[in-house]
């Protein structure tokens, strides 16, 4: 196995040399991802579709541009969130000036998962080196083409002391949670996240976890069905389902409910044609084993699209389910594949209640023409975040920090929000030697008392 103290004690030795903090060379680490990504295009999109069916121009969207466009607004605004952030000294600091610097954490370990195994690596790790750190970075085994691409191409752009990528299974991740870290970023599901929230109490090292959940769908008797459908039919079945944020299940009030069925199935007929095996813009399951899992999901309820499957090719039809009770197999965890559930509900306050009754999701989508629907759904419910009439768009918006809450996760990320989550806020207080009022210093006479007890 790799010797990951010795890469760990690396980093470290990397990182007190003090190399990463000046802004330029911060500066050159984002250029070099930058070029990684323009130069290594063709290497990226292959491994993503040797790993996940995933299509090039899919692949190209949701992980290659994403990290670019991430890239490229980091790039603008480092040095402006560089800056000393200066606030307000009180009457009894003076005379004094106050401000908070960003200072590194340190070395990052940055965990990935297999779903979008490109994309989740590097846009912390974007994070991670403007803020000046180091960064040793695990990708997912499930995803080996990625991993591999990942170990082969960053170290030929990157500082090779300051990022390093670790490959391997279980054995390399137990082995690197039991080393200290300034910070851990981990993506995947919960039952690993305790895990490394776990191990990370050793050291008490602070963890961003980015999770997933049942991410609901409410769609309310006002809303466009036509673009709903799309919509929601696009957020789902993109990458085959096997996104954190996609659209878990539909909760559709029931006015509307077989009208968007229909709608559904015209639709998909519309994106995949036919028989979306024959398709060039649709992905594939991961491996046999979550192909396994999700057709014992298919049983939950009435097929009304899709069903059609085939284990060898790791290949499920998009596939859409009415008649799906609450309390259904389908309906205990995220599905993390292309099953789509339906419910039907009297009316938007049942949605809310009954999403209410579950976990907090990573995502909530509410579709609706009625503003008062609109504002209803996002006041009376808690989510990671939150997109009216589309779905996980707001994820495309490089001000809006990405998260979960609760069981979804904790921290967030996404432009200055990744600065600000791999950097330490520090606050200094700069005083005048040139007066040095004795107010302050014993002993401490009636006089003086009234005087402080003014001030404060």
């Amino acid at each position: 196995m790799t010797d990951i103290p010795s890469i760990v004690k690396s980093a470290r030795a990397a990182f007190d040399s003090g190399r990463t903090r000046p802004q330029a060379f911060r500066l050159q680490q984002l250029e070099g991802l930058w070029t990684f990504l323009h130069e290594r295009e063709k290497e990226i999109t292959e491994a993503l579709h040797e790993d996940l069916g995933k299509p090039a121009f899919e692949a190209f969207l949701t992980e290659i541009a994403s990290c670019r466009g991430e890239v490229d607004h980091t790039k603008k605004k480092l040095a402006s969130w560089m800056k000393p952030e200066k606030v307000w000294t009180s009457l009894v600091a003076q005379p004094g000036k106050s401000f908070i610097v960003r200072e590194p954490l340190g070395v990052a370990l940055l965990i990935g998962p297999w779903n979008y195994p490109f994309y989740l690596v590097i846009a912390p790790l974007v994070g991670a080196l403007a803020a000046g750190n180091c960064a040793v970075i695990k990708p997912s085994e499930v995803s080996a083409k990625t991993s591999a691409l990942l170990a082969r191409w960053l170290p030929e752009y990157l500082d090779r002391s300051c990022v390093q990528v670790i490959e391997g299974g279980i054995p390399e991740t137990t082995a690197l949670l039991a080393e200290r870290f300034d910070y851990i970023f981990y993506t995947g599901n919960g039952v690993v996240g305790r895990i490394v929230m776990t191990a990370a109490a050793k050291h008490l090292t602070p963890v961003t976890l980015e999770l997933g959940g049942k991410s609901p769908c409410i769609v309310d008797a006002s809303a466009d069905l036509a673009v709903a459908a799309r919509r929601i039919l696009w957020g789902k079945f993109s990458n085959a389902g096997q996104t954190c944020v996609a659209p878990d299940y539909v909760l559709a009030h029931s006015g509307i409910h077989d009208a968007l069925l229909d709608r559904f199935k015209t639709t998909l007929r519309e994106f995949y044609g036919e028989d979306p095996r024959k398709s060039p813009d649709y992905g594939r399951i991961i491996n046999v084993r979550h192909h396994q899992r999700l057709m014992k999901l298919m049983q939950s309820g009435e097929i009304v699209a899709g069903g059609e499957a085939d284990e060898a090719e790791r290949y499920i039809a998009p596939t859409i389910l009415k008649g799906v009770a609450p309390d259904a197999p389908v309906m205990a965890d995220e599905i993390f594949g292309p099953i789509l559930p339906v419910l039907s509900v009297p009316s938007v306050d049942a949605a809310i209640e009954m999403v209410n009754r579950r976990e907090k999701p990573l995502a909530l989508y509410v579709f609706a023409s009625d503003d008062d629907v609109q504002q209803r759904v996002i006041d009376r419910t808690s989510s990671g975040g939150a997109t009216i009439n589309h779905a996980w768009m707001h994820l495309a918006v490089a001000g809006l920090p990405f998260g979960g809450v609760g069981p979804s996760g904790m921290g967030a990320y996404h432009g200055r929000a990744s600065f600000e989550t791999f950097s330490h806020r520090k606050s200094v207080l700069k005083k005048s030697t040139a007066i040095d009022p004795s107010l302050v210093y014993p002993p401490y006479d009636l006089g003086k008392q009234r005087w402080i007890k003014r001030l404060m």
